[in-house]
């Protein structure tokens, strides 16, 4: 009993741990996005500023260069995280699954052993009332 007991705290430790996880990578995605929008905010500011949008162009301002590629890092993460998000939400879904199943288990067990001590208990009922039956 208690082994169970220690069983269904470790399979909700273990879901709780991976929404965890989902919830830090969806804050990781949300920054890297907020990061490449303010990038690409710059980028064009800078554009502006220069008279030039055409990458190619040889008098294209550095720091626009720069702050491109820094937004294609960030996308290239986004890409990654987005990945290892879907990943988690599956092994969320599989250790919300083995979770349920234990505490089933229990609740089964947990069942079973009412129904024992409520047929124990009607058995010495029914004891006492044939005992006083007799007597009677």
């Amino acid at each position: 009993m208690k082994s169970r007991e220690t069983l269904i705290r470790l399979k909700r430790f273990q879901v709780d741990e991976k929404r965890q996880q989902i919830v830090d990578i969806e804050s990781m995605i949300a920054d890297f996005e907020r990061m490449a929008s303010d990038l690409e905010q710059q980028v064009k500011s800078e554009q502006e500023r220069a008279g030039i949008s055409d990458v190619t162009h040889f008098a294209y301002p550095t720091f626009a260069k720069a702050a491109l590629q820094r937004r294609d890092n960030l996308q290239a993460s986004i890409d990654g995280l987005q990945g290892q998000l879907e990943r988690a939400r599956e092994d969320l879904a599989i250790a919300f699954e083995d979770m349920k199943k234990v505490e089933l288990i229990e609740e089964r067990e947990t069942g079973r052993e009412r129904d024992l001590v409520a047929a124990r208990e009607q058995a010495e009922l029914d004891e006492v009332g044939l005992t006083i039956h007799r007597q009677g």
